[in-house]
């Protein structure tokens, strides 16, 4: 079996597969509220899920990446959250994310994006060029698993807000 993924949007059809990859790639993570399925859900439903794109290996979907729109204090606009992004575990490590953000943040750019923001792992994103940026940040979030990523060069400065989505809990 080739290694090398399909990424593509999402369709209807992958909802259900979209849900079970999400849940299985949380579960036993430790700094995980365990309600990815329901905020991804809660940006569908709201028509608030900007860019959604999954990851096929032999007709499976194997991976998922959302992002949806964010605010920032200062009036920036054009600017999105990544998140939640996820990959079936025994695939993890494989370069599955890696395919499915790069993908994402490069469509992303094409569609008239500035910039893009996240919480996540320190040792992780700033590979993809996202950065802690002094002057931006995110109420509840320490700025070292804040990262923004800017597309035109300029760094907004305030506080992100990102979708009500992620405060769904069920």
């Amino acid at each position: 079996m080739s290694l090398n993924p399909t990424i593509r949007e999402e369709s209807i059809a992958d909802i259900a597969a979209i849900t079970g990859v999400t849940i299985a790639a949380f579960k036993t993570l430790a700094l995980s509220s365990h309600t990815e399925q329901f905020i991804i859900e809660s940006l569908r439903n709201s028509g608030d899920l900007s860019l959604s794109l999954v990851a096929e290996l032999s007709n499976r979907v194997v991976g998922h990446i959302a992002f949806s729109p964010l605010t920032i204090s200062d009036g920036t606009t054009d600017w999105y959250a990544l998140g939640p992004v996820s990959v079936q575990p025994d695939l993890q490590r494989q370069g599955f994310g890696k395919s499915l953000i790069i993908e994402g943040l490069s469509r992303l750019k094409s569609l008239g994006a500035r910039g893009c923001c996240l919480v996540g792992h320190q040792q992780y994103y700033p590979k993809f060029g996202f950065k802690n940026v002094s002057g931006l940040g995110c109420e509840g979030f320490s700025n070292e698993v804040f990262f923004a990523l800017s597309f035109d060069g300029k760094l907004p400065q305030g506080q992100v807000v990102f979708h009500q989505a992620f405060n769904a809990v069920d």
